[in-house]
């Protein structure tokens, strides 16, 4: 295979990513196609190259690539992460894929995990051009992990930061960042579960754009973001959910409500650990499945 640079204007600035061609691909048969991008935050430097070279090794061309301001991308506003203006880049990344010889536009699959693993849900219920999805340790309700995370007291002091942001920015002052992962209470992070801080840190090492901050305005619109509610119109395009055993990033429970509410045709593959956990020791078994998804749908 072979990986090439690539970046496409969009209306709000510059979308910077990968794409790899398998080594039989030619311009005259055109391959499937998948398009990915990463989770909350992260950039496609975190290990986001292992799946996408697992994938066209079995034959795809594979786009991956950074959000509107994250990572290689421009934006309007750096580090803030906003689901809806993400699912919209998803949109972008597959019309220049599809613009591109290489690809069937006919036959194009979306990954996604985390963040993203929700990003997709929405993407194939709305965009038909989607012709297969694999959804891995997913966000499904951004208010009831929001719920999970907080204490009534902290939720409502948080409450009363979003209301005081939108009024600074009402009056022009620069958006609020916060530190998205911190074991320091005084950092007011994010993110204190210690699997999260451990992945991050790790991983942002690999990735020389990544920052570790968010605006906070990125978390009032997690809170309202419900992408599971989406899933009952994705069929019939074929959907993939691969849930961990024990996510409390993205809550186990939650993923597998979601899955019962799906059309066919469908399929659940669980894996042991935490939300994390394919990313590294799971990863054979969640890229085998993703593989063998995509490879008999698309």
């Amino acid at each position: 295979m072979n990986r090439q640079d690539i970046e496409f204007k969009v209306d709000t600035g510059v979308i910077r990513g990968w794409f790899y061609l398998p080594d039989e691909t030619r311009e005259t048969v055109p391959s499937p196609c998948i398009v990915m991008a990463h989770g909350y935050a992260a950039t496609k430097d975190m290990g986001l190259d292992r799946f996408a070279r697992s994938f066209a090794g079995a034959g795809f061309a594979v786009l991956v690539f950074d959000y509107q301001g994250l990572g290689a991308s421009t934006g309007l506003t750096r580090q803030h992460i906003d689901p809806f203006r993400q699912v919209d880049d998803y949109r972008h990344a597959i019309t220049y894929a599809t613009s591109r010889p290489e690809v069937d536009r006919n036959r194009i699959g979306v990954w996604g995990t985390s963040y993203s693993g929700g990003h997709v849900l929405m993407l194939a219920a709305t965009d038909k051009r989607v012709k297969c999805v694999v959804s891995q340790v997913p966000t499904i309700s951004g208010s009831k992990a929001f719920k999970r995370r907080m204490t009534p007291d902290s939720a409502q002091v948080l409450e009363a930061a979003f209301a005081q942001e939108r009024l600074d920015l009402l009056d022009g002052k620069p958006a609020t960042m916060r530190t998205l992962v911190s074991t320091q209470a005084a950092d007011n992070p994010v993110y204190s579960h210690p699997d999260a801080v451990a992945w991050y840190l790790d991983q942002g090492k690999q990735s020389p754009t990544w920052v570790n901050g968010v605006t906070l305005q990125s978390m009032e619109l997690f809170r309202a973001y419900e992408p599971g509610c989406y899933i009952g119109e994705i069929s019939p395009a074929p959907l993939l959910i691969v849930v961990a055993e024990n996510d409390q990033i993205t809550p186990t429970d939650l993923a597998l409500e979601a899955y019962e509410a799906a059309g066919l045709p469908k399929k659940l593959v669980t894996i042991p650990g935490g939300h994390f956990t394919p990313y590294d020791e799971s990863f054979p078994e969640a890229s085998k499945a993703a593989c063998a998804w995509f490879t008999e749908h698309l």
